[in-house]
């Protein structure tokens, strides 16, 4: 820890739950952030579903009218948006960003903010486990070029470490630093697949770090309803949505012949698989499916990152609580 630098304290976070079509497991994941042995500052709760069971309505405006959460609803899903819609409504100097289907450890918050105070990244990533995975001491492959590092970053890991990619079902980052770089860059559609491998080179390229902490763990349910589960089944879907973020990913880290060659092995490989293979009538569905995910990437890179204004705007932009779907003032936010 080097002396001047400032410290973060357990107050300073805020934590953000994007959700998207989830009921009672997302009321069990804000109870579990409730009642950790630290709770954070503040609890943002980014709501992209259109309607919810009356239940889960009714305890989520009920935990918001008590001032427990913040309740901000947005019109149209989209998880980098809604992420930096998070950026934007707070004011808290650290943002933890949750997965609407998860367990968190009791000292979550606090490993975080001790992470970040000892090792002064821009972003900490926890460790996440899978249903399938128990914590281990396991090391990172190693990548077969530069475009391809830490993707296959083993997240329940035991073994703390920099790295260059992360997930942001358990990340925290420093809001002012994540500002500065214009936050997520919501060209990321659908899926939104890579859009936080792109955020962390990102992170990297404007010097930045990225900090590994292990034991800020959380448990990923991984429901199967909810989510970007609700754009169906990629083996067997024409939907450019399961793929344009990856094709976007690779013409944003410039057009080299690395980069090509990512695209081309990702359309040999989505057709190309044991379920292809035993059902080959769906490889002409996924094939186009493919090509149109690639279109739509160019399209998209071709117009440049859809990311936050400068810093100063988007911190003016914290104090505006307008809802996304009529354009009126939000329900009055608590704290």
């Amino acid at each position: 820890m080097k002396e001047g630098r400032r410290q973060f304290r357990v107050s300073d976070v805020a934590i953000a739950i994007p959700t998207y079509g989830r009921d009672q497991v997302l009321l069990e994941t804000i109870q579990g952030c409730l009642h950790l042995d630290k709770p954070a500052g503040d609890i943002l709760v980014i709501d992209q579903t259109p309607e919810h069971d009356l239940p889960t309505e009714r305890a989520l405006q009920t935990l918001h009218n008590d001032q427990r959460i913040r309740w901000v609803r947005l019109a149209q899903p989209s998880i980098p948006r809604a992420m930096n819609r998070a950026l934007q409504s707070t004011e808290r100097s650290l943002v933890l960003y949750l997965d609407d289907d998860i367990i968190p450890t009791a000292s979550l918050v606090q490993r975080h903010v001790e992470a970040h105070n000892e090792f002064d990244p821009w972003v900490v990533v926890g460790q996440i486990i899978q249903p399938w995975q128990e914590p281990c001491d396991v090391s990172p492959p190693a990548a077969p070029s530069p475009l391809w590092v830490d993707f296959d970053f083993p997240f329940h890991t035991t073994q703390s470490c920099w790295l260059q990619n992360a997930m942001a079902g358990n990340m925290s980052v420093r809001r002012d630093r994540t500002i500065q770089i214009g936050g997520f860059d919501e060209n990321f559609r659908g899926v939104a697949f890579r859009f936080e491998t792109e955020f962390a080179r990102r992170v990297i390229r404007h010097g930045g770090r990225i900090r590994f902490c292990p034991t800020a763990g959380i448990r990923h349910l991984r429901v199967a309803r909810g989510g970007t589960r609700l754009y169906g089944n990629h083996l067997t879907s024409a939907d450019p949505n399961h793929g344009v973020g990856d094709y976007y990913f690779a013409m944003s880290a410039g057009w080299t012949a690395e980069s090509v060659r990512y695209m081309w092995r990702r359309m040999a490989r989505e057709i190309a698989t044991k379920f292809h293979l035993r059902h080959p009538w769906y490889i002409p569905v996924k094939l186009v499916g493919e090509m149109r995910a690639c279109c739509w990437a160019f399209r998209l890179q071709r117009g440049g990152p859809a990311l936050l204004p400068h810093a100063s705007e988007g911190a003016a932009a914290a104090t505006t609580n307008v809802c996304d779907v009529c354009d009126k003032p939000l329900i009055a936010e608590s704290k």
